[in-house]
């Protein structure tokens, strides 16, 4: 047990990052049913589409798990109507993740439906932020992670900043987080748990397009680059992707429509630069578009159910954290 699995209620101190285009109910449903802390993604969705999908969710599972908003793209309005729709959905026992600090009245809504709130932070002014605006635990995002960022400090600096500053605080970090061992080392440094992304992004249960899936699974650490170039629909903030030919070139295409995605049985074109990874439902110029994706990769070799990768990070934790006498004694007793 740690700080963050008694505040959640999960058997591990994992959570599995609510990434848009990854990160739908299949895939959370089945992470909280091995253990972890499943997460929905809502992204850009329509308030009426978001609740349906927590509906769903909570069908597939009795085990608590999370939902994702993005305040920062969503703005304040959006967010709050997306909250005001899920929150009356969403069971007793399960939580909500925030990427970046949400505002007042969010706080708030999640607070009056009586959810933990978990807020997603890059630095050490806006960790104290979202614990004096009530957040329940923290994510402290390192620039090892991939997707969108929050900060500019590794994972450990960062940890060891606010861990300094809030010693009681429930912390989890995100960034280099592929294995048990990567866990098991988060929480001696100092952390109660992590979240991870890219560890699930080529899960039989993710919605990410099968190209996606595949360079996640055949990428080591430099192949992935920190750039602001996928800025159309999120602006302003660097993120990590794979690298890929527009990464590459020397000047900016043109930002035609190069693909086209379908949501709620709607056909939506994509932009060359969109901030949208590809989906299972993209169609066009995938080897285009943004593949978020952390350094962890280098550790992410195979495509598996989820419940199966959340049982072997399970092991591995579980035996990086035994005493060493502990681990001989077993080791004894297997040889028997």
């Amino acid at each position: 047990m740690t700080r963050l699995t008694a505040r959640l209620g999960l058997e591990l101190p994992l959570l599995q990052a609510g990434m848009g285009a990854v990160a739908g109910p299949a895939l959370c449903a089945e992470v909280s049913r091995a253990g972890a802390g499943g997460t929905l993604a809502l992204y850009k969705e329509a308030p009426a589409r978001a609740a349906r999908l927590v509906r769903e969710v909570a069908a597939a599972t009795s085990r608590p798990f999370g939902v994702n908003v993005v305040p920062e793209v969503t703005g304040s309005a959006g967010c709050l109507d997306q909250l005001r729709a899920v929150l009356p959905e969403l069971p007793r026992g399960c939580f909500v993740t925030s990427f970046g600090l949400p505002d007042s009245d969010a706080v708030q809504a999640v607070q009056a439906a009586g959810h933990p709130l978990v807020v997603q932070v890059g630095t050490l002014a806006d960790a104290d932020a979202a614990l004096g605006r009530g957040a329940a635990a923290l994510v402290l995002q390192g620039t090892e992670a991939g997707g969108h960022l929050l900060g500019r400090l590794p994972a450990d600096l960062l940890l060891a900043a606010v861990r300094a500053r809030h010693p009681h605080a429930v912390l989890a970090v995100a960034g280099g987080i592929a294995t048990g061992k990567d866990l098991a080392e988060a929480v001696a440094r100092g952390a109660d748990g992590a979240m991870a992304g890219t560890l699930f992004i080529p899960a039989a249960e993710s919605t990410a397009h099968r190209e996606f899936k595949r360079r996640v699974v055949e990428a080591v650490a430099d192949d992935t680059l920190i750039t602001s170039l996928f800025d159309i629909g999120w602006p302003n903030r660097r993120h990590r992707v794979l690298r890929n030919p527009l990464t590459g070139a020397s000047d900016r295409a043109p930002a035609t429509f190069t693909a086209t995605t379908r949501v709620d049985g709607r056909t939506y074109p994509v932009p060359r630069y969109s901030a949208a990874a590809p989906s299972e439902d993209t169609t066009g110029r995938i080897e285009e578009m943004a593949m978020y994706c952390g350094r962890s990769c280098t550790r992410v070799t195979t495509s598996r159910p989820a419940a199966v990768t959340v049982a072997r990070v399970r092991l591995e934790y579980e035996n990086a954290r035994r005493p060493p006498e502990a681990s001989r004694h077993l080791h004894r007793i297997q040889e028997r």
